[in-house]
């Protein structure tokens, strides 16, 4: 299973009856398409969708109706569309019971950077969207993302790009390893079959502790 496809299914299996849920952009608008079954939620975009569900089949999108991304989506039943501002107030007003959210680096103490690309020395992408607000105004949030990347592992003991939320993050899913994070630290709850606690501490900067019920990648 391809990695990034693995992570979205495993946070997946975060949600929970009755919440309401945001999807960030990248891995986790695929989230959308992985919901646990009989599990009944809400799911919300920033850019002003609520109760929307998987990907659409080919050929039935909608060109008005996307997520944050820009990628389709199914409005269900009792969907609604609106403005930024009501979608915005929504975030803000804390009626977003968990987020799950793409990152470039998170560390050991809960920080999250998502949003500042570096492009050339000194120099990133601009603008944030509204990843700052979820992570103000949601009650958890996970953070979705590959463990490593071309120069080395993106779950750090601090991060070095610009941070979007400081000890925010709840929980990180890779595709490797799930960690949960507090303020006493990061703790290893899941790994993927095959792979060994010395491997992920290998492949991972930050330090963690390994909780006593350690269990296989539940996806």
């Amino acid at each position: 299973m391809e990695a990034r496809e693995l992570i979205a299914r495993r946070a997946a299996k975060e949600l929970r009856d009755g919440q309401v849920v945001n999807l960030g952009i990248g891995i986790p608008t695929a989230v959308a398409n992985y919901l646990p079954e009989g599990v009944e939620l809400i799911l919300q975009s920033e850019n002003g969708a609520l109760m929307f569900g998987p990907t659409p089949r080919l050929g039935a999108q909608d060109p008005d109706f996307a997520n944050a991304g820009g990628q389709p989506i199914t409005l269900l039943p009792g969907a609604a569309v609106f403005d930024l501002a009501a979608s915005f107030g929504i975030i803000r007003g804390g009626f977003v019971d968990a987020t799950i959210l793409g990152g470039l680096e998170v560390d050991q103490e809960g920080n999250i950077a998502n949003w500042a690309r570096p492009i050339a020395p000194g120099k990133y992408t601009p603008g944030m969207g509204g990843a700052m607000d979820l992570l103000a105004g949601a009650r958890r949030v996970i953070v979705t993302l590959q463990h490593s990347s071309k120069t080395g592992s993106k779950v750090l003991k601090k991060c070095t790009l610009p941070i979007t939320g400081a000890g925010v993050v709840d929980l990180i899913v890779t595709e490797k390893a799930v960690f949960e994070v507090s303020p006493a630290g990061m703790v290893l709850i899941e790994i993927v079959d095959g792979v060994t606690v010395d491997d992920i501490r290998a492949i991972t900067e930050a330090d963690f502790t390994v909780s006593d019920q350690l269990c296989a990648y539940q996806v």
